[in-house]
């Protein structure tokens, strides 16, 4: 199948296309994220979950009936209606301009950010791989880091136009977080991109070569970034919990010393779109650490995805191609949602001096030796 015809459309066509794919993805992924952690935590304390949300209709099903209300599936669209039709009050001391501006700027970097972000990719009739993503930027990276760090300025406008104590101190430890932590994910991925870039190459920042780059034959060509460099990855794991303000992380919102921090005048749709933002910032979170360290859409370490379909016969079919991609890169995906809600209900919530020791003390010095440590390995490695 040619989708060359795609590209042929009017560019406003294509971006309004575009636009409504994300949000018509994110955001019930993001609801999808909702009811799983309520669903993760429950198995793991050792109780049931939503288990009783359902249509009055659907209760008659015999079969699907007890299944479909078990597992809470109905539990989505519970806490859609009830967030979109609960009365929504504005206090009367906030900066009611800022008050609600704050949470709609939450989810302008949240849906932007995936743009950059290859999700797959598929074999064209010549044989080369052309990725699938909204906009294929050699400074892939660069353009997420850049918007994603944006999302903070909600939480410190929520928190300041509340004019409210509380509220006020999540903005500002939201900000100190990010500053600490950031650091060190951005210096944590430069090895990555140290060793994708030969000397005298031309240079890129893009994490489809990136995927690329784990999908070469040989010893070094198929190997996984977590197994060359599992101090970048985990530098770069405990950097994203920080980042995406889960817990241990949550300082902007600490509920045992900050009642609800940044969110803690807000209620209904507008808390809401705060959490939406969140689960978005950690899909894409996810996707980002699958592409560097996990291989992309590659199935194992060491076995491409190009070998996966030449052994069961699959050249020549884009599509079929590209839908084994995705899911395989979902699939990663997935398992790094279900990771972070594991984390939040079994480790406990850090103090903040402990917040800011681990950044500053720990893994801004480690990251930085990291880096000096495979700098000096790869000037080693093009000399001999």
């Amino acid at each position: 199948m040619d989708f060359s015809f795609y590209f042929d459309l009017p560019l406003a066509l294509r971006l309004l296309l575009q636009g409504t794919a994300v949000i018509l993805v994110l955001f019930p992924l993001a609801a999808a994220c909702s009811m799983a952690e309520r669903k993760i935590s429950a198995w793991i304390q050792g109780r049931p979950g939503p288990n009783r949300t359902m249509p009055p209709i659907m209760a008659y099903v015999p079969i699907l009936a007890p299944i479909l209300r078990n597992l809470g599936l109905f539990q989505l669209a519970a806490d859609g209606g009830k967030f979109v039709f609960k009365e929504d009050p504005v206090p009367g001391h906030v900066n009611k301009f800022y008050f609600i501006l704050a949470p709609i700027l939450s989810m302008i970097p949240a849906l932007t950010t995936i743009t950059v972000v290859p999700f797959g990719a598929y074999l064209n009739q010549a044989g080369a791989w052309v990725p699938i993503v909204l906009a294929n930027l050699d400074v892939g990276l660069l353009a997420v880091f850049a918007v994603s760090s944006l999302g903070v300025y909600s939480i410190i406008l929520a928190g300041w136009a509340s004019n409210s104590k509380y509220p006020f101190l999540g903005g500002v430890r939201a900000s100190a977080q990010l500053i600490s932590y950031e650091l060190s994910m951005t210096l944590s991925v430069l090895p990555v991109f140290l060793w994708v870039n030969a000397p005298g190459g031309s240079g890129t920042l893009s994490l489809f070569d990136v995927v690329q780059s784990q999908s070469q034959p040989g010893l070094w060509g198929g190997a996984w970034y977590v197994f060359l460099m599992p101090v970048s990855a985990f530098i770069f794991l405990v950097a994203l919990f920080a980042e995406t303000n889960r817990q241990p992380f949550d300082m902007p919102e600490s509920e045992a010393d900050l009642v609800g921090g940044f969110h803690t005048e807000y209620g209904a749709f507008k808390w809401s779109l705060f959490f939406v933002a969140e689960y978005c910032h950690m899909i894409v979170g996810s996707g980002i650490f699958v592409l560097l360290f996990l291989g992309g859409w590659n199935p194992l370490p060491w076995v491409p995805l190009e070998s996966l379909i030449r052994a069961v016969g699959l050249e020549g079919h884009p599509l079929l191609t590209g839908a084994l991609a995705v899911a395989l890169f979902l699939g990663k995906v997935v398992f790094f949602i279900f990771f972070f809600m594991w984390v939040r209900w079994t480790l406990p919530r850090f103090r903040y001096d402990q917040v800011m020791k681990i950044g500053w003390q720990k893994l801004l010095p480690l990251s930085i030796g990291n880096l000096i440590a495979y700098a000096l390995i790869i000037a080693w490695l093009e000399r001999s």
